[in-house]
């Protein structure tokens, strides 16, 4: 596994300024392993990307992460958290692939219903729907919503309670190329003002919009690094090459080299 960086590191100094820790994760689904001794670490205040083809991991990693799923072993942490504490559920939102919203509500109503069951104060459904933009639309049902606005609100009830880590699998999928630009415009301006955010995708030229990327392939952790490091270790010109070369290169050629190991070959 590629790693230049202290963050996927769990058990390093960086440790304390990770918002979510991963160590030695395994999950079994289906009696096959979805993820296999998975450890990683994604730091506070970032956006993070977490890219790899269809059946990698990805969901399942995310589930995990928001302790909705079952794992045979390892552990996670999320603000020094266990995953699923219910301490975590005003400091964290999750964004489905489906819109998890009722189409027989309007858009403030599914607003106000989120906001009682996490706790929330009344004043942050305004607050979501100026942040997402949907102050046209917060009268509408949801049913009558165009795919993109469908998105917008559930990010909006994701951001209910002021969230310190957001987690968002697939969010721009099925969305046309505009409303992506708005929506990464969006997931920037959150990652500015603080907030961690860890954004699965398939499409690997969302990867440039991130501050760093986690490649998964077949439930192992292929490569964390930033975009350009990526790019200069594999020596291409884009992330899709770059994760077509990692592949080629195979693994056991991608693990870094501990100090440990350098002393032994001395």
């Amino acid at each position: 596994m590629m790693n230049n960086s202290d963050a996927a590191a769990p058990a390093s100094g960086a440790a304390s300024a990770a918002a979510v820790i991963v160590q030695d994760l395994t999950v079994v689904r289906g009696g096959s392993t979805a993820l296999d001794r998975l450890s990683l670490a994604v730091p506070r205040g970032h956006l993070i990307g977490l890219l790899g083809p269809s059946g990698s991991g990805k969901t399942t990693l995310m589930r995990a992460i928001v302790g909705v799923q079952v794992v045979k072993s390892g552990t996670i942490e999320v603000l020094g958290l266990p995953a699923g504490s219910r301490a975590l559920r005003t400091r964290m939102g999750y964004v489905t692939q489906q819109a998890s919203v009722y189409d027989d509500l309007s858009v403030r109503q599914n607003l106000a219903y989120f906001r009682r069951i996490i706790g929330a104060p009344a004043s942050d459904v305004d607050r979501v729907i100026e942040r997402t933009e949907l102050g046209s639309v917060a009268g509408r049902l949801v049913g009558t919503l165009s795919g993109g606005q469908r998105s917008r609100v559930s990010l909006a009830a994701a951001l209910l309670g002021d969230p310190e880590v957001l987690v968002l699998d697939e969010p721009t999928v099925g969305l046309d190329p505009v409303l992506r630009v708005e929506l990464w415009a969006l997931f920037r301006s959150l990652a500015d003002d603080g907030a961690t955010l860890l954004i699965s995708s398939h499409v690997m030229d969302e990867a440039k919009r991130c501050d760093r990327l986690l490649l998964l392939r077949d439930g192992a952790l292929l490569a964390d690094d930033t975009v350009q490091g990526l790019l200069q270790v594999t020596g291409t010109d884009d992330v899709e090459q770059a994760f077509l070369r990692l592949i080629e290169r195979g693994e056991p050629d991608l693990r870094p080299t501990t100090e440990t190991e350098t002393e032994t070959e001395r």
